[in-house]
């Protein structure tokens, strides 16, 4: 994995934990020599982990829609800041650009980005691995969720197997890299997922 597409929150949280682990991952992907692909930010999370990796001397490429800038909210000390015109072709340039993809804390656009990833997926349209870090349990209700959902019949089991979940960035950059370049497959009898 040369390069991980990462998702996170620009605001901070209410817990400074949260602030901890983005520069905690932003270190240790600098330390593997994994560039960082993220949404250009400089604010909240997103800065935190920009930060961490670039002091840690790592690659940190962001990208960012032009209204984004002109509201003063782009890290202007990142290695490449790629400038789009859409939320769309920010996500797709961000997808082309990394190997895989990671979803830290976050909000409804954290949620957005990796769940729009997983379902390109899911559909075949790229082979990239797609993962959650669990700390502390922060996405245990929306797994649970997930896991009713495909209870339902509405999520393939094996389209939720798929999705590479772990409590640490170790563990789940193993995991990702598991599944790196293997496009997904669904067993057997299931159909891609009902939408």
């Amino acid at each position: 994995m040369r390069r991980l597409a990462v998702f996170l929150a620009s605001s901070d949280g209410h817990d400074p934990a949260y602030a901890g682990l983005a520069a905690e991952v932003g270190a240790d992907l600098a330390r593997r020599g994994i560039g960082l692909v993220y949404g250009g930010g400089r604010t909240g999370l997103m800065g935190v982990l920009a930060d961490a990796a670039l002091k840690a001397g790592g690659e940190v490429i962001g990208v960012i829609p032009r209204s984004m800038i002109e509201r003063e909210w782009a890290h202007e000390g990142v290695t490449e800041l790629v400038v789009c015109d859409t939320m769309h072709e920010r996500k797709a340039i961000m997808a082309d650009r990394a190997d895989a993809f990671a979803a830290l804390p976050g909000g409804l656009g954290t949620l957005e980005e990796i769940f729009e990833v997983w379902s390109w997926r899911q559909l075949g349209f790229h082979a990239k691995p797609v993962g959650l870090l669990d700390v502390g349990g922060f996405w245990a209700p929306l797994l649970g969720a997930l896991r009713g959902i495909s209870a339902t019949g509405f999520l393939a089991a094996s389209t939720l197997d798929d999705l590479a979940v772990a409590p640490d960035l170790p563990g789940l950059l193993e995991a990702l890299e598991r599944r790196l370049g293997g496009a997904h497959r669904p067993a057997h009898g299931d159909g891609p997922a009902p939408r």
